[in-house]
């Protein structure tokens, strides 16, 4: 159904960025995982089947790409789109409306189907992937996982022959992600052909057919997914993969009481349109705490952090820092936030000035020393912009590093991250922790959690459910929450 041959593409402007010499053959009904270090060019690959290459990315395209013996370079995008559905990393980058509904009949509405047609599809939509909750909805007032679920729906929608997903997991919940692996299994059985680009690799080890590693922009091997799964972990871990079986994590143990809070928050609650978020939130921090923040997509994690650092407008309740009342600006200059789409917070021409950026008199040693641990010194002239979507993660990372805050806040900060990186970013965490920074840090991502959080607080319908410090005792409700058995 698909096959690249001898392919290769360099993106105008970025040198050694792309892809070389590749060559797949994607059998229809097949299941094939794009996996590897972060801007490897899983992306670059996703973007030759599904047209984006050359229609959107320009570059020096060599090679033959070819859907149903058809070369892709002489078929419209239009028909392309009919053939190929396409799931980005960042759901928001393919809205077309400001409602959930509108969003999911967008595509099958540009196919001109009749008016009972489309209602009929829609509806199939909403029944097929149980989204009732999300329908009428603004895409708006979304969280990032609720977001991603529009995205995949709006696709399912145009009932397409092949489905193409760019790290589909990355802002997912654990409820969310068993949905996607169900609906995944859905499409196998509807015998769709799936080409899906991820890291975190637990949930489709019985999905696949075979597994792509992709290294340095080359295909260094093809795996059969008994072969897959069985790759041991001395070499899993020197290919920058993520773990296949949840089970097999070991969380850090912690069994040390919190000491004396430094931060406090009493009776707090929040608002959106009138409407109560969070209801009567009442924690303290410690100074050298990494505090992760678990919960389902929508729960109030991200409203949370944003209300600690005076970023949510409608929050009541009061705030201390070493026992004196801090006010929203207060809490501005004592805290640093790195966004779940940091696309919103990449601001200058380059990495290396996005990381001097608003910081009185930095230390030029640091700076690069931070890029360098990262590994982004090597793309210290590339844009932001131009970056992997882990990359650019990793920047917004070194920014938080850099700028000397003392509450440090991250939302999904391994969304899009490899073994590796994934690594980097928990020894920088303990570096920082180590310093006397308090870390809250919501994420979906049991691998990284379990490595370097060492309390816990567990969000659900608006409420702290649970505040735990991660030890022997309190491991079971960790792995309940991820469902690791």
């Amino acid at each position: 159904m698909i096959k690249i041959e001898d392919a290769s593409f360099s993106y105008n402007g970025k040198e050694g960025n792309g892809i070389k010499n590749v060559n797949i053959t994607i059998k229809k009904g097949e299941c094939i995982l794009l996996t590897g270090r972060s801007g490897c060019g899983k992306t670059t690959i996703i973007r030759m089947i599904n047209g984006l290459i050359p229609n959107f990315y320009s570059g020096d395209l060599r090679g033959s790409i070819k859907i149903d013996k058809k070369n892709i370079l002489d078929m419209p995008m239009y028909e392309i789109a009919e053939k190929v559905g396409s799931v980005f990393q960042n759901p928001r980058t393919q809205f077309f409306n400001v409602d959930t509904d509108s969003e999911i009949a967008f595509g099958i509405e540009n196919l001109s189907y009749p008016y009972e047609k489309l209602k009929e599809c829609v509806e199939k939509t909403k029944n097929d992937l149980h989204i009732e909750k999300l329908m009428g909805r603004s895409i708006f007032e979304l969280s990032g996982g609720e977001k991603q679920k529009i995205a995949f729906s709006s696709i399912y929608a145009m009932s397409p022959d092949i489905y193409v997903l760019d790290e589909p997991s990355s802002n997912l919940d654990v409820d969310a992600t068993m949905e996607l692996r169900d609906n995944l299994m859905m499409l196998k059985k509807q015998g769709k052909t799936i080409i899906i680009a991820e890291h975190r690799l637990y949930y489709l080890k019985d999905i696949i057919d075979k597994a792509v590693y992709v290294d340095n922009g080359e295909i260094k091997k093809i795996y059969t997914k008994e072969e897959f799964v069985e790759i041991p972990e001395e070499q899993r871990i020197e290919m920058g993969l993520r773990v296949m079986n949840l089970s097999s994590i070991v969380p850090l143990e912690n069994k040390k009481k919190s000491k004396k809070h430094t931060l406090k928050i009493d009776n707090m609650s929040t608002y959106y349109k009138n409407k109560v978020i969070m209801d009567n939130i009442s924690v303290g921090a410690a100074r050298g705490e990494i505090i992760g923040i678990i919960g389902h997509n929508g729960a109030g994690k991200s409203t949370f952090l944003r209300s600690v650092c005076g970023l949510h407008k409608g929050c009541s309740g009061s705030f201390l820092w070493d026992g004196k009342k801090v006010n929203k600006k207060q809490r501005l200059k004592l805290s640093y936030m790195v966004m779940q789409d940091v696309n919103y917070q990449l601001f200058a021409e380059s990495v290396e000035q996005e990381c001097y950026l608003g910081i009185k008199n930095p230390d030029t040693e640091i700076v690069k020393q931070v890029m360098k641990e990262l590994k982004i010194y090597q793309y210290k002239n590339r844009h932001p912009n131009t970056l992997s979507g882990g990359q650019k993660q990793r920047t917004a990372v070194a920014v938080s590093m850099i700028c000397n805050k003392e509450i440090l806040v991250f939302d999904e900060p391994t969304s899009g991250l490899d073994f590796g990186s994934m690594k980097q970013v928990t020894k920088l965490f303990t570096k920082l922790a180590s310093m006397g920074k308090i870390i809250f840090v919501v994420t979906h991502d049991y691998e990284f959690i379990s490595s370097v959080c060492n309390r816990i607080f567990h969000f659900d319908d608006g409420m702290l459910k649970d505040d735990f410090l991660l030890n022997d005792k309190n491991e079971k409700k960790l792995k309940e929450f991820f469902i690791v058995s």
